[in-house]
């Protein structure tokens, strides 16, 4: 019985590849026959060409659509060698490296709350490709799962002693290219803080959030020598500027900024918004150091990822690809209700079911419209409702356990 069982656990591992290769089979053949400009992927090669040539890097107006740069000037650095390589060549590149982080993603993400086996990544990832956030990614040639990627291999790391020299490169790399993934040092930051105060060690969370904090000085210190006006002009310009991105009521804007822009119908709720970001960010911070200090890693990533993107002033429907994490969290939780809930939201494409595109369609929604467009903001904000409510009781924290320490269980 022991050798059928292990012949039939060897069998489990190649039909989920297969299963998984077929379904990836069909969304390339289906993004192709969407016939995808992979936008974004060719501003980051025109970011990378005007690099090269010395040009003016926020003064770019790149494609059809005459986008902006949007990202530090370090992240056009890294867009460089996109230059080599053809359109053709590139957009197909792109396409199979992000197939791929979506398997290294999905693999972390199951490693983050505690489930080791190969195969589960393959079932998990065949499906997850269909999601709105990881096509529209795909669709638009983004960096979304890189950056995700980047940020929980951070996270999930366990090096002997709890930390090496290679603590907190992934999350400040990330930050340096994209601004949002800076919330996770600031969430090791705080734990760090909070565990010292209650009379705990919080030296574990305050070197990882000081490896974070040394990586993205270093990455921005390098585009300051490499592109020293360009550096300049974003981070005394252009990094306020949130209008350059697009117009706040955007549908794909999934924001609480978005959100609020829709519903009162106007392209800058001001000072609403700043108030009400401040709050989310204080209320999501809590609750993900409050998980972070009682040993639940998981649950922690999960609360800053959907903080982050609820107060940053744009959180396109593509930057929530972290809802395979929020989503796993939740299964694994045995919330499975509220899992089967996610899912659907993420795989209904619904932001895209209201009036959008020229016009400015958005700011006439009517209340139907408006709790369409806002899915994803409320599957947010309730997550971290769940990541409180789930948490154990009220009351005094037990004694924060070292990172290095943790079990596998999430």
């Amino acid at each position: 019985m022991s050798v059928i069982a292990s012949l039939s656990g060897r069998r489990r591992v190649p039909f989920a590849l297969v299963t998984c290769l077929l379904s990836f089979t069909v969304f390339w053949a289906a993004q192709r026959a969407a016939h995808v400009s992979m936008i974004d992927l060719m501003v980051y090669r025109a970011e990378g060409a005007t690099v090269r040539a010395g040009g003016d890097l926020y003064a770019l107006r790149a494609t059809a659509d005459h986008l902006p740069t949007t990202y530090p000037p370090f992240a056009a650095l890294l867009f460089t060698p996109l230059t080599l390589l053809d359109t053709a060549l590139l957009r197909m590149l792109a396409t199979a490296g992000n197939l791929a982080l979506l398997v290294v993603f999905v693999r972390l993400s199951l490693k983050l709350v505690g489930h080791a086996r190969v195969e589960t990544a393959w079932w998990v990832a065949a499906p997850a490709v269909w999601c709105e956030p990881v096509w529209t990614t795909l669709r638009y040639g983004q960096v979304n799962l890189l950056l995700a990627a980047l940020v929980l291999w951070d996270l999930t790391r366990r090096p002997a002693g709890g930390y090496d020299r290679w603590t907190g490169a992934g999350l400040g790399l990330a930050a340096a290219v994209k601004l949002t993934p800076a919330l996770f040092p600031v969430l090791l930051l705080v734990t760090g803080v909070v565990a010292h105060l209650r009379g705990g060690d919080g030296g574990p969370w305050l070197r990882h959030a000081r490896g974070a904090a040394t990586a993205f000085a270093g990455a921005t210190l390098v585009a300051a020598v490499a592109l020293p006006y360009d550096s300049w002009r974003f981070w005394t310009d252009m990094v306020v500027r949130t209008n350059r991105v697009g117009h706040a009521e955007d549908t794909a804007n999934q924001a609480l900024r978005g959100v609020l822009a829709r519903l009162l119908h106007t392209g800058d709720p001001g000072a609403l918004w700043i108030a009400c970001a401040a709050m989310s960010a204080a209320l999501g911070l809590a609750v993900a150091v409050r998980a972070e200090l009682r040993g639940r890693r998981a649950w922690a990533v999960c609360a800053c990822a959907a903080t982050a993107l609820l107060i940053s002033p744009v959180s396109w429907t593509h930057h929530w690809v972290w809802c395979v994490p929020l989503v796993l969290r939740l299964w694994t939780a045995r919330l499975r209700v509220a899992a089967l809930g996610t899912s659907i939201v993420f795989c209904s494409y619904a932001p895209w079911w209201v009036p959008h595109g020229t016009g400015r369609p958005e700011l006439h929604q009517n209340f139907g419209e408006l709790m369409l467009s806002a899915l994803y903001g409320c599957a947010g904000a309730l997550f971290l409702v769940a990541a409180w409510t789930t948490l154990p009781g009220h009351g005094r924290d037990r004694a924060p356990v070292r990172p290095s320490q943790r079990s596998r269980t999430a």
